[in-house]
């Protein structure tokens, strides 16, 4: 019997700032450009209920950690619940059992701050976000972390979700944020494009793009998902996750690839090459560069690592007993 940690989605939340999840999740990923094992997910969609349930994983061996994802969405509640094991990649036992909710939007915002961090200008500083839910904060909050921001236009369809999100930012940044009307006007200027949406057709026109200007598109985790267009595609230094999604779920890839836009192979690097410089990300300021983030077990297992440390020296959580298989009862009378 070993002893595993609980944490609550309480527990977690407000454990780490961005900067400290925007750490760990570089951490995570300079170890998968050396070579740590990370497999892309494995998505099972339901038609009736209509929902996704989905699974991912990777291992962290400097961390010495291992350890996934695990969620359902949509189904009859509408909602999500998103489960996180973390094992001991030496002894294989089970550390902590993590509810996912609340870390969510850091890890994943995170992991579009170091594809900025990497790929953007040095002095990136205007910055344009498609979307204003719980994904879109979390990748600004992170973001500013990693450049200087001084102007953020925000873009969603919504005009009081939009005003309301520019609001909120306005106040937790040292930047002025501000909602636009158009998609158009979002990116006119902008260094940094954030698309943080669930849209199945482009959110922007790539011609718009100014030079040298990086996107970060994280809302592209199913092949019918296309928040970038061709031309973006096609213009840019592309980079992804993992090489992996890039014939399964990464929708503006694959039809971008299947419209004959870009060759199969326009992919530059996976994102954890450039972060240990086995690849090198930007080489020239007029650089059209692209973050394909359609979510990984690199980023997950990072944060929960980090957030177990974290939990464990603040006496946080409820151990709970887990049986490994040769003390199990199966088959004994």
């Amino acid at each position: 019997m070993t002893e595993t940690l609980f944490l609550t989605s309480e527990d977690v939340a407000g454990l780490a700032t961005p900067a400290e999840y925007v750490d760990a999740v570089r951490e995570g990923y300079r170890q998968r450009g050396e070579g740590a094992p990370a497999e892309p997910r494995t998505a099972l969609y339901n038609e009736e209920p209509p929902g996704l349930f989905t699974s991912y994983s990777a291992v962290l061996p400097d961390d010495g950690v291992m350890g996934g994802y695990m969620y359902s969405a949509g189904f009859g509640e509408n909602d999500a619940w998103f489960i996180t094991p973390l094992y001991d990649a030496a002894s294989g036992e089970p550390l902590a059992l993590l509810d996912g909710a609340s870390m969510n939007p850091f890890k994943t915002g995170a992991t579009g701050a170091v594809g900025v961090d990497v790929l953007a200008r040095p002095d990136a500083s205007a910055v344009a976000v498609f979307g204003s839910g719980a994904q879109a904060r979390g990748q600004l909050r992170a973001v500013a972390t990693v450049r200087d921001l001084t102007t953020v236009w925000v873009y969603s369809p919504t005009k009081e979700h939009r005003e309301s999100f520019a609001g909120e930012m306005g106040r937790r940044l040292d930047a002025s944020v501000a909602a636009v009307s158009s998609s158009d006007a979002a990116v006119e200027g902008a260094d940094i494009v954030v698309t943080a949406t669930d849209a199945s057709d482009p959110v922007f026109d790539g011609d718009l793009l100014d030079p040298g200007t990086h996107v970060t598109a994280m809302g592209q985790y199913h092949p019918e998902k296309r928040e970038l267009d061709t031309t973006t595609v096609a213009r840019s230094t592309y980079v992804v996750d993992l090489r992996g999604r890039l014939d399964k779920d990464a929708g503006s890839y694959r039809h971008a690839v299947d419209s004959g836009a870009v060759d199969a192979d326009h992919c530059h690097a996976e994102l954890g090459e450039v972060v240990a410089g086995k690849t090198p990300g930007r080489t020239d300021a007029d650089e059209v560069t692209v973050f394909d983030s359609g979510g990984t077990g690199v980023e997950t297992v990072a944060a929960a690592a980090m957030l177990y440390e974290k939990a464990a020296a603040a006496g946080l959580g409820e151990s709970v007993p887990f049986a490994p298989a040769s003390e199990a009862l199966t088959g004994r009378e």
